[in-house]
Formats: C-alpha cells, structure tokens, sequence
C-alpha cells in the first residue's frame, strides 16, 4: 500500500513520488517512472525515508529525463473522438476504426478487413468506447492464454499454470499474487506480442521471487535475454495505449 506522498527538488520543478514497502532483506530501492509521469518508488519496510529520499535523489537526473520523455510523448497524443477514421492498435497494429449505427442491432465489434468495426444503436462516443472496451476485454482473455502457453516452457519453477485475470488497471501492466495468480490489463492486448511475453514472463518470475531481487533479475535475464529492450519499447508506445 503507498504511504503519503514524498518528493524532492530538480533544480525549480517539484517531483513528488510515492513510495511501497517490499518484503526484500536486501536495501535495494527500486524506482519506476510511469508513463503516467507518475513516479514509483519500492523500498525494505526497514528503510527510513531519509535513506529512500537519498536514493531517488541521486537517481534525481534519470528520473527527470524520463518524465520529461513521457510528458512530450503526451503532448503529441490527442484524446480519443471514438469516431470513423481514427485509428487504433491491437497487438501492435494500427486498425482503423468504422462506426457503423443501427438501431436494430446489437452493441458489437469485429475486425475485418484491416478495420476495427463497431457496431452500435445510437452514435455516442461512450457506446463506441464501451463497445471496444468489451472488444479488447474479450481478445485479452483469449490472447493472453495462449501466450501464458507459449512461454510456460520457459519457465521451469512453475509446477502448475497459473490461472490468469483480466482487469483494467491505471499505472501496472500486471501482477502475481502471493499464491500465483497473474493478473494482467487487457490494454496490454494492443502491444506486441513479444512486449506480451515480456510482462507475462516478468509475472512468473515472480512466482519464484516475489521481490525484485537480484535473484529476480538473473531469472529474466535467463528466460528473457532481451527483456530489457522490451520493457524499453513497451514504455515508449504505452501513452498511445493509456490515451482515452
């Protein structure tokens, strides 16, 4: 659970973060900058927050850059109109969409012919939204089953398949519970499917290492080699995907 928020001075520009506790022994402090330009921050219970404010603020540079890529991604991203013509992505791709309005039939979304159609009984932007937030919701649960089959191989700790849920989130493209279960965001849908394999794989790893030890990330590394240029990549594109 975060505790309330800290930050720190760049130069003039106040950078708040929040800050979780991890169950790790180690006194690793692990920092992510979301393409939300949110900035996250996992520390040992242990450590007191001058320590953490210490270490994001020797990261202050990095975690700066990395904001101030994210912002400027932003600020060429306009909000979705959920109208004909506008485009957007399913596992990599770009579709483009086609509403079609029809009193008599039923709310539904099919892609054909290189384009995402969207069926609906009166022209509003929620029922386009609505209509393809179903569509993706739908794809996720068949897609991600069957990539958790593609890389189960890899992954040679796991006894038994995990089960997998399907649940929008704002800042994670997913997460393992203590007992196993992976949950994953069907927004993740629209990505590649290598940037796919790259979370779910992360998750199973931490079947093994729930904490992002060392421990976690030699497991990556092994299963994963280029798992770094993934996550890279898949940070790059997210604004596109979390853009409503």
């Amino acid at each position: 659970m975060n505790v309330p928020i800290q930050g720190f001075y760049y130069g003039d520009d106040w950078i708040p973060f929040s800050r979780t506790a991890t169950k790790s022994r180690g006194h690793k402090v692990i920092i992510k900058v979301k393409p939300d330009c949110t900035v996250h921050v996992a520390a040992p219970a242990s450590a007191s927050d001058k320590d953490v404010l210490f270490a994001v603020k020797k990261r202050g540079r990095w975690i700066y850059e990395q904001l101030r890529e994210f912002q400027q991604q932003l600020e060429h991203i306009t909000p979705r109109k959920y109208v004909s013509g506008e485009s957007h992505y399913y596992l990599g791709k770009q579709y483009v969409l086609k509403v079609e309005v029809n009193p008599d039939a039923p709310r539904s979304t099919k892609l054909l012919r290189g384009q995402l159609r969207v069926s609906i009984r009166a022209g509003e932007r929620e029922r386009v939204k609505l209509a393809l937030d179903e569509w993706y919701k739908a794809r996720a649960k068949e897609v991600f089953q069957k990539r958790l089959d593609a890389v189960l191989e890899q992954a040679l700790w796991v006894d038994k398949r995990p089960p997998i849920r399907v649940l929008t989130m704002q800042t994670q493209w997913g997460s393992c519970s203590p007992n196993g279960r992976i949950t994953l965001n069907p927004l993740l849908v629209k990505a590649p499917r290598d940037c796919i394999d790259y979370v779910i794989l992360h998750e199973l790893c931490h079947i093994a290492e729930h904490n992002h030890s060392e421990r976690f990330y030699r497991l990556m590394g092994q299963v994963m080699p280029n798992w770094e240029k993934m996550k890279q990549h898949l940070d790059q594109i997210a604004p596109k995907f979390f853009t409503v």
